[in-house]
């Protein structure tokens, strides 16, 4: 591998607190590049011109990637060449100047408050149950992604006040605050669960433990959600994803503001919070095509 490539992941690590799944998919992108470039003949990556760029677009596309992969794959080589640009080491960013390919929207998958309620009911009593209870909760109410709440640490949680702090995809701490159904769930969590499930570990300082004592890892978050949705019967509709869409339409259906929303969710972009607006405006038009007498 080019060895830029380990320089610019270096780069997005200490500087830019990418975080680590994010970093490692910029790098396959960009890893992705200097192969197809070698098979033009193009050795190394700072030589690539913006023809090798429109090149592999086109590869792209003819194998099939979609339109959201390419948009992906096109930025993370563009950020790659502005860094090296920045530095000095070639004078023009091969991959400006490059549109983007059009994206059609998948629609927002989301459960209604109903639907919502009744995945929270799921969980029992027992120790996994409280436990349990604790992260559905705390995923609904602050709409963190599955990822951040495995990372999430005892010490982020402020029970006095009624808030978790989390870190992000890109290192910027957020402050979100925790409703009172949230609140007593982690109150019944960490000072009655928690301790029992330590095993003895006091210098584990994860939130969200398993059954040895140690961190909940996403993959073991993933697995609770798909236990309690099947039990539901929500499974085909939950995906990772789904809790932080419902948390955010939720609020927006219910007169919460664009930036507000942003700031919650952790958003670097605003475009990036529209996307639940347009359940609002189906919603409304649903209600105008029930409702007008000339709909």
């Amino acid at each position: 591998m080019d060895g830029t490539i380990k320089q610019y992941t270096q780069y997005l690590e200490t500087e830019k607190k990418m975080a680590e799944n994010s970093r490692l998919a910029y790098e396959a992108d960009i890893a992705e590049l200097e192969a197809f470039l070698k098979e033009r003949g193009t050795q190394q990556l700072l030589s690539a011109s913006n023809t090798d760029i429109v090149a592999w677009m086109l590869k792209l596309k003819n194998d099939g990637r979609s339109g959201s992969t390419l948009n992906r794959k096109l930025a993370a080589v563009r950020g790659f060449y502005n860094y090296f640009l920045r530095m000095g080491e070639i004078s023009a960013n091969p991959a400006d100047h490059i549109k983007s390919p059009k994206v059609q929207r998948k629609q927002i998958e989301f459960l209604t408050v109903q639907e919502m309620e009744e995945l929270l009911s799921q969980p029992d009593d027992s120790l996994k149950g409280r436990r349990d209870q604790a992260l559905l909760e705390l995923l609904y109410a602050a709409g963190l992604r599955v990822s951040e709440a495995a990372a999430a640490g005892v010490g982020d949680v402020n029970l006095r006040i009624g808030f978790v702090t989390c870190s992000g995809e890109h290192g910027k701490a957020r402050i979100v605050p925790l409703g009172r159904p949230s609140r007593e769930a982690m109150e019944r969590y960490i000072y009655e669960v928690r301790p029992k499930l330590l095993r003895g570990r006091e210098d584990e300082g994860a939130l969200f433990l398993n059954y040895n004592g140690s961190r909940l890892t996403r993959q073991g978050v993933w697995k609770i959600l798909k236990e309690y949705a099947q039990k539901a019967g929500l499974a085909h509709r939950l995906s990772p994803q789904t809790l932080r869409n419902s948390f955010a339409v939720h609020m927006v259906q219910n007169g919460a503001d664009l930036k507000s929303i942003q700031e919650l969710m952790g958003h670097e972009d605003l475009t990036a919070t529209q996307i639940y607006l347009s359940v609002t405006k189906n919603r409304i038009k649903e209600v105008y095509d029930r409702t007008h007498p000339r709909a």
